[in-house]
């Protein structure tokens, strides 16, 4: 199986080289990676070009967001199986693609996640907070729930289907997606129970009280636009289920 990685980027120098080495020594063999760049302003271009790497397309333009360069990078994708990592993440093994490619194999899943670290931003090594996303059960969204979505991995052919990341959503468009997809048109999941990606802390949705409150109102506008019922009270759930993760190490 063809495994597509896109890499949305922006003035992402401090931090890409560890992304595009994370990819490289994958010692999966058959990866393309897409990196879509917004028009970086620094040398994010010249430190991918001349730092080790399976990069097979690059696009550098303006975009409309994140959400943007993400579906320009599924429209790209060639491979079976589509994964997002971001500019500011990295795996956390080189072995993490083998895994996942097995764990597809196995089960006939059209996704594929796992559990994510949330480390220091200097200190790649501390972890701040582990998100531990356990296996799916009927009922789980309703209770806060939701995979880590850079450890989430579809195949191309769900995007293709039930459509691509919705630019409405200007935070929560990876939680809308994800739940279009797992919960609404029940695409058949696995849960690989370790570490997948490392994240730097300080992503868009948690900088900030007000982004925090947007967040958790864009995720109840996602169930109302997919047609799925919900309480608004039980988004508050999602922020103190994320106050337990980092009680787990």
């Amino acid at each position: 199986m063809k495994v597509s990685i896109v890499t949305p980027t922006y003035n992402s120098a401090k931090t890409i080289v560890d992304t595009i080495l994370s990819v490289n020594k994958q010692d999966y063999a058959n990866i393309e990676h897409i990196i879509i760049d917004g028009g970086s302003k620094d040398n994010t271009l010249e430190l991918i070009r001349n730092t080790p790497n399976r990069v097979k397309k690059i696009i550098s333009e303006p975009d409309k967001g994140i959400y943007d360069a993400m579906n320009k990078g599924v429209a790209l994708a060639t491979g079976d199986i589509v994964g997002i990592l971001n500019s500011d993440d990295f795996y956390n093994s080189n072995d993490v693609i083998a895994k996942v490619v097995k764990t597809f194999q196995e089960g006939e899943y059209e996704g594929v996640y796992g559990d994510l670290e949330y480390v220091d931003a200097r200190n790649t090594n501390r972890v701040v907070r582990y998100w531990e996303s356990k296996a799916y059960k009927e009922g789980l969204f309703k209770k806060g729930w939701h995979p880590a979505h850079p450890t989430f991995f579809v195949k191309k052919e769900v995007y293709d289907k039930y459509g691509n990341f919705n630019l409405k959503y200007k935070i929560g468009a990876d939680y809308e997606i994800m739940l279009r997809f797992i919960e609404k048109n029940r695409i058949k999941v696995a849960y690989i129970p370790e570490t997948l990606v490392k994240m730097r802390v300080g992503g868009a949705s948690n900088q900030s009280i007000k982004n925090i409150i947007k967040a958790n109102i864009e995720c109840y506008n996602a169930w109302k636009d997919n047609g799925l019922s919900i309480l608004p009270f039980v988004f508050i759930l999602k922020p103190l289920s994320k106050t337990l993760q980092y009680l787990r190490k």
